[in-house]
């Protein structure tokens, strides 16, 4: 884990062997908050995890002849000797003790489905990590680090905001060319944050030339191992100066060693594999030349945005911004991407001047509201969202106020999308895009045209107000009381005729 000196400590207390000083004395490992535990807890709330994984498949007979449900323990001896024949071929010093016996309890009795999905996972990433270990020349068992550090969750970030599989601080990512903004977090991108750690771990490697150190640097940092190498007396071996370290390292080799074990030795613990919806050999990349949304490239290759996010934790925001980015999904949707690559970007394109060229305009409807028992102006005018004064110019209310079983006219906005060019434009004259108009505006269209007035004259039908004439016809009240010596806020009668023009 790539943490600050002041790395936060996770509590973890073992307990110590006993004074007789044999190493079995005392096997009892007790852990609270342990960050190993909790990211393996993290992993079991990830919905984009849950529908990539399936079931794992237990065979009817196994060799050990378990029972489905059996969770099988043993005696140290069984442990150590398992773990001396991993070591005999590692250049890690696989021991067993009472330290790495606790997180081999952990991983195959408490936790054992989650390392189910773990190895439904590994599936998918390990192949890679070989790959890029294999290429920079460092131990293939590394790879393991990843289960310590993430759970193998590519979208795991840690409380002090270590991100991704192998759990990149913001300064050491960047110090090792993850860039990170608002679109793109590649201490997520699987490939890219592998090749940075292995950079880090070969560093590493160079100031200690010993992979326990490396491990143990790794999680609390260069700083931290070289000042227990001090305060131990010059000692150079990890189990020499753990006693030195902070908690959180001194469980961070015994759990390393835990999860080679038990990536190992599954099916001697009855554990089988999550069964992957893909595997490493069953996807593929490709360059993404324009910005496309994750539901874009849905509709597209007829794939959920679900499993396009799966595939590429890296993106943040549901978006592969332009600029040569990489896209990950399975090789068959893939090659239809590719086959059909120029149509997908003519199709986005299209789009998003659709979207250019259409802007929502504001639509106000007239309704009738009748007054209720203990009814006020004021919560009419809330339950529309008008004003008092609204209310008051669209009606004629007199001193006395309003009272039950009086209707109300009232005009409600509501939105509507509607195209930016004149031919397409709606003829309704309610329609408009400006803000509201008042007494010294003009009511204006979606193309911007003032309406023409063409009748003189207008006889007023039941229901009517002066607000709502205005409106028709593009008079502002004011304008509609000078010509036709109207008092303000007057009670129109059905058939009274209200001039038009002077």
């Amino acid at each position: 884990m790539f943490t600050t000196l002041k790395h936060t400590i996770h509590k973890a207390l073992f307990v110590s062997v006993l004074a007789s000083g044999s190493l079995f004395a005392q096997n009892t490992l007790t852990m609270t908050d342990n960050p190993v535990a909790a990211m393996l807890d993290s992993l079991a709330n990830q919905k984009v995890i849950e529908k990539a994984l399936l079931k794992p498949v237990y065979p009817k007979v196994n060799k050990y002849k378990y029972a489905v449900d059996s969770v099988p323990r043993f005696e140290d001896f069984v442990y150590e000797s398992r773990l001396a024949k991993l070591d005999a071929t590692s250049p890690f010093d696989l021991v067993y003790n009472p330290h790495v016996k606790g997180f081999i309890e952990l991983y195959a009795v408490r936790k054992r489905e989650l390392v189910s999905r773990m190895m439904g996972l590994s599936q998918l990433y390990y192949p890679m990590f070989e790959e890029v270990f294999d290429k920079h020349n460092i131990p293939l068992e590394l790879k393991h680090l990843a289960v310590i550090e993430s759970a193998l969750n590519p979208n795991a970030r840690s409380r002090c905001g270590a991100t991704g599989l192998w759990q990149f601080m913001y300064p050491t990512g960047k110090m090792y060319g993850l860039n990170v903004n608002s679109y793109i977090d590649e201490r997520s991108d699987v490939y890219k944050a592998t090749e940075a750690a292995a950079e880090y771990l070969k560093s590493l490697y160079a100031m200690f030339g010993d992979w326990q150190m490396v491990l143990a640097a790794y999680n609390a940092g260069p700083g931290t191992i070289s000042k227990a190498i001090r305060r131990s007396g010059g000692k150079k071996t990890y189990w020499e100066i753990r006693p030195y370290l902070p908690l959180e390292t001194q469980a961070y080799v015994p759990a390393f060693i835990a999860a080679n074990y038990v990536m190992n030795y599954p099916t001697e613990h009855n554990i089988y594999a999550a069964t992957p919806r893909k595997t490493y050999f069953e996807v593929d990349t490709a360059i993404v030349k324009e910005s496309m949304t994750f539901n874009q490239i849905a509709t597209a290759l007829d794939i959920s945005a679900e499993e396009i996010a799966y595939f590429n934790p890296q993106y943040r925001k549901g978006e592969i911004p332009a600029g040569g980015n990489c896209l990950t999904l399975p090789k068959a949707k893939i090659g239809t991407f590719l086959s059909n690559e120029s149509e997908i970007y003519a199709a986005i394109k299209s789009q998003q001047l659709i979207a250019a060229e259409s802007s929502m305009a504001v639509k106000e409807v007239q309704k009738t509201h009748t007054v209720r028992n203990g009814e006020k102006l004021s919560t009419i005018a809330r339950k529309y969202g008008v004003t008092v004064a609204d209310l008051k110019s669209w009606n004629y209310i007199g001193k006395k106020g309003i009272r039950a079983g009086k209707k109300l006219i009232v005009y409600v906005k509501q939105d509507v999308a509607v195209p930016a060019t004149k031919s397409d434009a709606p003829k309704d004259p309610q329609v408009i895009i400006a803000s509201k108009p008042n007494a010294d505006t003009t009511v204006k269209l979606a193309d911007n045209s003032s309406v023409e007035t063409a009748a003189k004259v207008h006889k007023v039908k039941k229901g009517e107000t002066l607000y709502g004439i205005s409106k028709k016809y593009g008079i502002s009240v004011d304008k509609l009381i000078e010509i036709n010596g109207l008092k303000k806020n007057p009670q129109l009668l059905m058939g009274q005729k209200i001039k038009l023009v002077s």
